[in-house]
């Protein structure tokens, strides 16, 4: 599944205007083509938003309900999981087994 088709839009006119501005200045840009510096990344969306509120990276956050703010909500694993997937495909790694990270989460 891909972004929704207006999100595509969007991000396809950012493309062309990057690769506009690696055609015309390549010496600002670190790399050579757009899919080596441009990744899509989903919305973290409840995961985001629990993550940010307790303080708790993706890796350490438990999946379940969870109080936020004296809100008990639901992070699924799955959701969570692919937040984790998301960021090393920002940092460029892939992702084999998410690291186990003491935190209070």
């Amino acid at each position: 599944m891909g972004p929704a088709s207006a999100y595509a839009t969007v991000l396809n006119a950012i493309d062309s205007e990057v690769e506009g501005l690696m055609a015309s200045y390549p010496h600002i840009f670190t790399f050579d083509s757009i899919n080596q510096g441009v990744c899509q990344i989903r919305d973290f969306q409840t995961t985001g938003v629990v993550s940010h509120a307790r303080g708790c990276p993706f890796f350490a956050l438990r999946a379940g309900r969870v109080d936020v703010c004296g809100q008990r909500v639901t992070v699924k694993e799955e959701y969570r999981q692919n937040c984790a997937r998301a960021i090393y495909d920002v940092v460029g790694k892939s992702l084999l087994v998410a690291p186990a990270l003491p935190h209070p989460c």
